[in-house]
């Protein structure tokens, strides 16, 4: 029976990466995603894309696929292949634009829609146990310097 590692192990020195940002969000993002997985993935069967894509489509109606690419930073390819698995469990459907002939709308069906804003509500504070070892201005701080970075990617 073995145990999962510790993070930080002892006697190992990660000061060689210290200077690495992705290599910290790499570290912050370990028990994120045990948070997701435990409040998230496992009660309502959502994979972190899953959750996400229906969350922008509950509050960005009438979103296209070509719109939840860019986001997403996924290939038209990928974003056709979740849409498809999505309206195969029941959680959307695409519909044609009125505006345009040419793309199609993502709309939650009723159980989406349930299930978005089930996983939602979770969502607005399964961090808050990771995060109280951080002030309310840290924390602030932090979103708001993520989001930053995050507006300058190359899409």
């Amino acid at each position: 029976m073995s145990s999962a590692p510790e993070p930080h192990a002892p006697g190992v020195d990660q000061t060689c990466l210290a200077h690495l940002l992705g290599y910290q969000l790499a570290q912050a993002d370990i028990p994120l995603k045990k948070i997701f997985f435990k409040r998230i993935a496992e009660p309502f069967g959502l994979r972190p894309v899953e959750f996400t894509t229906l969350v922008l489509v509950k509050f960005n109606p009438g979103i296209n696929g070509k719109q939840l690419a860019q986001t997403l930073a996924v290939t038209a390819a990928n974003i056709t292949l979740m849409l498809d698995k999505l309206s195969e469990k029941g959680l959307l459907a695409r519909v044609r634009s009125e505006t345009d002939r040419r793309a199609q709308n993502v709309h939650l069906t009723a159980a989406g829609e349930v299930l978005a804003a089930k996983a939602h509500e979770v969502s607005l504070t399964m961090e808050q146990d990771l995060l109280r070892h951080l002030s309310a201005g840290e924390r602030v701080m932090l979103l708001e310097l993520l989001q930053k970075l995050a507006k300058h990617r190359r899409v």
